[in-house]
């Protein structure tokens, strides 16, 4: 199930970005200035379900924006850009059709959301342990990657360190050059806060606790995360060493 929850994830983050960049295309023929007021994609797509013909958006309809945009002054500014707008005219079977895509983008939306929230309660059942450490996306994709978690269990730490990083691997080993450092725990936020120079020795001591953690996730009777959030002070600690020397 977490092989599958993860995958489909992957699968709705590109869907929705894909939908996003149409929604955003498609009504800002109707009203243009709401692209520059409105950054975050659901957000956009939801404001454009809800107000459909610029026209029809007046002051009354602002209790309903500002629960949407969750900023009142933006509320007001989109109410403001809306009699003043420079886009066109659109017919009600156009704006129908607008209408029904945005609100499925919403719907698809709210399901993935879902989605993680149901991708949590499995991995702190199944993992834990590699869920506290790394993070609930990084230890499915590590379980994924793997085939599952007694797979991951049974990997040395030096493959976890590259797990996903395959082609990578071969290709340096085919020219000679250096190998890869890291592959699918670069996106755990250890990675990302250490310095550029402490990337590869965090990402080796990182993949020597996630090692310990699937093991322990796959061996336990009992689940728990005691284990986990030992393991990751210690990577804190170490993290804070190579930053302070």
């Amino acid at each position: 199930m977490i092989i599958q929850s993860i995958c489909l994830l992957d699968q709705l983050d590109k869907d929705l970005n894909t939908f996003a960049m149409r929604v955003r295309e498609w009504y800002c023929w109707h009203f243009p200035e709401l692209r520059e007021l409105v950054k975050d994609n659901y957000l956009f797509a939801r404001c454009a379900a809800f107000i459909q013909d610029r026209t029809s958006l007046t002051e009354d309809k602002l209790p309903e924006l500002t629960e949407i945009v969750m900023d009142e002054d933006l509320a007001k500014q989109i109410v403001h850009a809306s009699k003043l707008s420079m886009g066109m005219e659109c017919s009600p079977v156009d704006m129908l059709n607008i209408s029904q895509f945005t609100s499925r983008m919403v719907a698809l939306a709210e399901y993935r959301k879902q989605l993680f929230q149901y991708l949590q309660e499995k991995m702190a059942t199944v993992a834990p342990n590699l869920a506290t450490l790394i993070g609930e996306t990084v230890a499915a994709r590590l379980i994924s990657k793997a085939g599952s978690l007694t797979s991951l269990a049974k990997c040395p730490a030096s493959t976890v360190q590259i797990l996903g990083a395959e082609k990578a691997l071969f290709r340096a080993l085919k020219t000679k050059g250096n190998t890869p450092k890291y592959g699918l725990i670069y996106h755990s936020t250890f990675i990302g806060r250490a310095a550029a120079k402490n990337k590869g020795r965090i990402s080796r001591y990182l993949a020597n606790k996630c090692a310990i953690a699937s093991r322990i996730d796959s061996f336990i009777e009992e689940p728990t995360t005691l284990y986990g959030e030992k393991l990751r002070d210690q990577v804190e600690e170490r993290l804070n060493f190579y930053d302070t020397g």
